[in-house]
């Protein structure tokens, strides 16, 4: 991966009369990353990929694609640098078959008709359309369209790939062909800033994170950095005699004992202020024998919820 950032985006902020949708966000994509932008609905993901297209004008902020800032992004002579893969595509002709639509695409980037035939055949069998080429795309499965939406979008070879929602309304293997289009456009040295609220995706496909909710940055970092920053001090246990947790009085420490499903151990969340051994000790003064014990690190999951879900402390 080289060290050259292929989008950068810094103290970018964006004003909808008095909403304040991104407040000095800080983005950087390299070459070759898979970087997805997590947040929930309305956490300002579309407005970046947005203002990064050029079709939002930000408050205040620079951004820059393949070093082309951010004012000359809308022009024809940078189209090229960047795919978008919209979350509703509505772009494609029904009348048209998938090889006329890229066809039609790849004309007006300037290709010869020749050059638009042969580019359209290549990223029609990339996104395994290849059977459906002659086929009109009003017949298409929603799934075959979001596929010529991301063959559309790879047309030009483009050096940077945006991505919203693509796999929200998918079925699973339908939203996997796509994540793995995505890690093999990476691998062939694209940069993908890959807009997602689905948490369960990024776990083995993006490189790098950045949490969004509300406008602003929460956490930027690889997904493994999300997972482990917010420990929770839980641990796995093993008992040597099963136990019920709720046998015991409410100030217990063994109380807070979670059996967990289909196995014989115990997960133990530690309250603030207490060690592993101060627990030990209290679990063996209730008369419990601990056997095995191993950190139990928190899910992207739980790392997601407490960046962006407002809780009583």
């Amino acid at each position: 991966m080289t060290t050259t950032a292929a989008i950068t985006i810094e103290g970018v902020s964006r004003s909808f009369g008095s909403k304040l949708a991104l407040d000095d966000v800080d983005v950087t994509v390299f070459p070759g990353e898979i970087h997805a932008l997590l947040g929930p609905n309305g956490a300002g993901k579309t407005t970046l990929i947005r203002v990064i297209v050029g079709s939002v004008k930000p408050t205040k902020g620079s951004v820059a694609v393949m070093g082309v800032p951010w004012s000359d992004l809308s022009k024809p002579s940078s189209r090229t640098l960047f795919g978008l893969v919209a979350a509703s595509d509505r772009s494609a002709y029904h009348r048209l078959s998938g090889l006329e639509n890229l066809m039609f695409f790849g004309r007006l980037y300037g290709l010869s008709k020749r050059e638009a035939r042969r580019r359209a055949l290549e990223v029609l069998a990339q996104v395994g359309l290849e059977d459906a080429a002659n086929v009109r795309t009003g017949v298409y499965s929603h799934g075959m369209q979001k596929r010529l939406t991301m063959a559309r979008a790879m047309l030009m070879e483009p050096p940077v790939l945006l991505v919203d929602e693509a796999t929200h309304d998918l079925d699973p293997a339908g939203a996997r062909r796509v994540r793995e289009m995505l890690r093999r456009a990476a691998d062939q040295g694209a940069a993908i800033l890959w807009a997602t609220q689905r948490v369960d995706e990024i776990r083995d496909t993006a490189d790098s994170v950045t949490v969004l909710d509300r406008g602003r940055v929460k956490f930027t970092g690889t997904v493994d950095l999300l997972a482990r920053s917010f420990d929770r001090h839980r641990y796995r246990l093993e008992l040597a005699t099963p136990v019920d947790p709720d046998s015991f009085n409410g100030s217990s420490l063994a109380s807070r004992l979670e059996p967990l499903a289909h196995s014989d151990g115990y997960l133990l969340t530690l309250p603030d202020g207490v060690s592993l051994g101060q627990a030990i000790i209290a679990l063996s003064q209730d008369g419990l024998d601990v056997t095995a014990c191993r950190l139990e690190r928190s899910d992207v999951e739980d790392a997601f919820l407490e960046l962006t879900t407002e809780v009583d402390r």
